[in-house]
């Protein structure tokens, strides 16, 4: 029988991954969005994809939902993942972020009875939540596994560290299939443009056509632990495919700084970087993350997943690909 998913979160980076990857495996794949259904997914997911309304902040919207779905697997991608802006907007980001996760959650309780968690088919109804680094924050060891503290200094971390916790709550106490992955930074070229990694990319793209001079960066000596995309879906769906539901660490465990990045991006456009970046002090964020680097051992010995593209290539794939973006347009 063909596997029903929802995505929530499904016209994002990873919902565009995720949506792909479960549809080459056969399933059924629905994508949850707020508003208006009928807005387009990526061009290549219109006529694989059913949309449905549902929103993050709306409790009996949610369970409206997933009655009307069905879904045998649930993965919440949905947030306001924008770590800046979850400073300018605290609460919005608690309430979808964090509180959002709780929502949905309760939605699946509700609709298949409490305990055991069965789908319309009469299997259990799988949930995976997308949980971040951002939750270590100020960290207190480095790599960083599934029992390392958190500490989370942003809006942002804070509320999936939330999300985090109500995800193993709603697992112990009502023996819900719910699994979190504690995902390290993940980019492609359909990252958002207000992400650094997109930031660099379009900005290396746009100074190699002639349509910019320069480009503003602020902390460049931040330490991120970056991956591909594309690997990170693989292992949600392992995570949901497991016989028990667990937390795991994703990410490559090798740390770039924001300088690399920029060098490196530059360099695939035969540009050099020291010629065109500029610090704007107004760019560096209040509280800063310094070094995130993944102890990923659990999910390679369990899940047996391990990144399969090289921070390198996975630069120059966003430059070429923001190349192609802004010579066409």
């Amino acid at each position: 029988m063909t596997r029903r998913a929802l995505i929530t979160g499904i016209r994002g980076q990873d919902g565009s991954y995720l949506a792909e990857h479960l549809l080459a495996a056969g399933y059924d794949v629905w994508g949850m969005v707020r508003g208006d259904p009928r807005l387009p997914l990526a061009p290549h997911l219109r006529d694989e994809v059913r949309l449905v309304r549902g929103d993050l902040l709306d409790q009996d919207g949610l369970i409206a939902t997933i009655k009307h779905c069905e879904p045998d697997e649930v993965y919440n991608l949905g947030a306001i993942s924008c770590v800046p802006l979850s400073w300018r907007q605290p609460e919005i980001t608690a309430q979808v972020t964090g509180v959002g996760v709780l929502r949905i959650l309760e939605a699946i309780r509700v609709v298949s009875g409490a305990c055991g968690s069965q789908s319309a088919t009469g299997r259990q109804i799988r949930f995976f939540q997308a949980s971040s680094s951002a939750m270590y924050g100020h960290v207190r060891e480095t790599p960083q596994n599934e029992l390392t503290q958190f500490h989370p200094r942003s809006p942002y971390g804070i509320a999936k560290a939330f999300g985090h916790h109500i995800t193993q709550s709603y697992r112990e106490s009502y023996g819900m299939h719910a699994s979190s992955g504690i995902l390290f930074n993940h980019e492609s070229p359909r990252r958002g443009r207000e992400f650094v990694t997109r930031k660099v990319s379009l900005g290396v793209a746009r100074i190699k056509l002639g349509q910019a001079d320069e480009l503003e960066l602020g902390n460049l000596d931040a330490q991120v632990d970056w991956g591909f995309a594309g690997d990170y879906v693989r292992a949600m769906h392992l995570m949901v495919g497991q016989d028990t539901a667990d937390d795991y660490v994703v990410g490559t465990g090798r740390v770039h700084n924001v300088r690399q990045l920029t060098e490196l991006a530059f360099a695939c456009a035969g540009l050099n970087w020291r010629d065109h970046v500029r610090i704007d002090p107004e760019l560096v964020r209040p509280a800063d993350v310094v070094v995130l680097r993944a102890d990923n051992k659990k999910a390679e010995l369990k899940l047996g997943w391990r990144p399969s593209m090289s921070f390198e290539d996975m630069v120059a794939r966003m430059v070429e690909s923001d190349l192609r973006l802004l010579s066409t347009a």
